[in-house]
């Protein structure tokens, strides 16, 4: 049994003349169209900040990527470069002996110069701090063109190489050029490995 306040408001509404009856109805509607409005512009505000959020973390996340391939191809890089001034280092000072290569570069230059290598004997190394000498001792034969040109040849090698020692004998003429025989020492080097620390034994050699 509705009570007498809403029968009076009833009661008030049904005596309005349509168009303010009509007039309210459009207002409420344009309301209840607000309302719907705004919950949902409020939904679409918040997905399309949630969206800008997840665009600014996507930004860092790819220049944080391009950071990191920069810096792995700077990497690279310097490895690479490292790896190059290794290689060249051995070919100066190689780690060990190698005295196949070290005759075969004498054995190369006295081809093009033009010079017999009469013989060759290696000889026990001399250990410095550092490096140690690998010695040879060479008998060759040639004019003295040819052996100047045998002496600049090994100079002009990558590997280091000393002549030294160096004696001039029994030379001989042939036609307008004289044949002399050279015996030098030969020294090449290579670089020690570093001594590993003793057992029980500090950086500082303290116990």
């Amino acid at each position: 049994m509705a009570g007498p306040g809403k029968k009076s408001a009833h009661a008030s509404l049904s005596r309005l003349p349509l168009g303010a009856k009509i007039g309210i109805g459009a207002g409420l509607a344009i309301l209840v169209g607000v309302a719907y409005f705004v919950m949902g512009y409020s939904e679409v505000s918040s997905q399309i900040a949630a969206q800008k959020r997840q665009e600014v973390q996507l930004r860092q996340q790819l220049a944080n990527a391009r950071e990191s391939e920069a810096a792995y191809l700077k990497d690279l890089a310097d490895l690479t470069e490292k790896k190059q001034r290794q290689r060249d280092l051995n070919k100066i000072l190689p780690e060990t002996a190698e005295t196949p290569a070290f005759l075969s570069a004498l054995q190369g230059v006295a081809n093009v110069s033009g010079v017999a290598l009469n013989s060759w004997d290696p000889i026990d190394e001399v250990n410095q701090q550092f490096f140690a000498k690998v010695p040879m001792k060479l008998v060759l034969s040639g004019r003295f063109h040819q052996i100047a040109k045998f002496f600049y040849g090994v100079g002009q090698l990558d590997r280091i190489i000393n002549l030294e020692n160096i004696v001039l004998r029994d030379p001989k003429r042939e036609g307008d050029e004289t044949i002399i025989v050279v015996e030098a020492l030969a020294t090449a080097f290579r670089a020690l490995a570093p001594k590993p620390a003793a057992a029980g034994t500090n950086p500082q050699g303290k116990k």
